[in-house]
């Protein structure tokens, strides 16, 4: 009688999209050769947009703080803007809510990935493409948790203390001047879940490329530069 061979199990989304919370390596490894990650995307796209429907009323402040900022910035170099037509743009961003979530969070993770995945070709890594897109898609997940945290924050602090949509972060940037547009924008990026990305970059790295863990959180880091810079781009526009 010959012995049955037991075939390796597949992954499983739900198991995965569960442990890239506390086993990352874990799930990299699992998908070293399969790394799909269509559905994890579609997801990720579903979930965060029902949650920023869901928490809409409750982040109206986090929104009208920043809408008035900016416009304020923009009006200060177009004395053309008047309060009417600054009206107007408002109303039109509150109708283009939906389409700028979906294709923000369509577009972010795979920009991040082919980013990434240059980066790590530069340090020598040995990750395909599509490896380094799936870690990418994977590692946003820390960000529907954030959007929970922000919305019970916003039940909790007085209106007054929302400045900017760093006030409800938990990093450095709550307790840094919105005016102050340039160490904004860089102490901004030293929170929790940015970080909590980047380590998942790191890991994900490592594991798919094949690489030492500290060439692969140095790949991360300089991710970490990365997406600084079209917030130092603001800044300096910003003056």
């Amino acid at each position: 009688m010959t012995a049955s061979v037991p075939t390796e199990r597949k992954p499983s989304l739900w198991e995965d999209l569960l442990e890239i919370f506390y086993a990352p390596t874990a799930v990299f490894e699992r998908r070293r050769e399969t790394p799909a990650f269509g559905l994890a995307l579609l997801v990720l796209v579903v979930v965060l947009l029902g949650l920023t429907l869901a928490f809409r009323g409750i982040m109206e402040p986090v929104f009208d703080v920043e809408f008035t900022r900016n416009m304020a910035a923009a009006a200060a170099k177009n004395p053309q803007l008047t309060p009417e037509r600054i009206a107007q743009a408002k109303a039109m961003a509150g109708k283009f809510l939906i389409p700028g979530v979906v294709g923000t969070w369509l577009i972010l993770p795979l920009l991040l990935g082919l980013v990434y995945w240059v980066i790590g070709k530069v340090l020598d890594s040995k990750a395909q493409l599509g490896q380094i897109m799936m870690v990418a898609v994977y590692a946003c997940f820390p960000r529907v948790i954030e959007s929970i945290l922000g919305a019970l924050q916003l039940l909790v602090l007085p209106e007054s203390s929302i400045t900017s949509r760093y006030s409800i972060t938990l990093g450095l940037g709550r307790f840094i001047d919105p005016a102050n547009h340039l160490l904004l924008a860089i102490l901004g990026r030293v929170d929790v879940f940015t970080l909590w990305i980047t380590f998942l970059l790191g890991v994900g790295m490592a594991v798919m490329g094949r690489m030492p863990k500290g060439r692969a959180f140095v790949a991360a880091g300089l991710m970490w530069v990365v997406g600084a810079i079209p917030s130092l781009w603001g800044a300096v526009q910003a003056g």
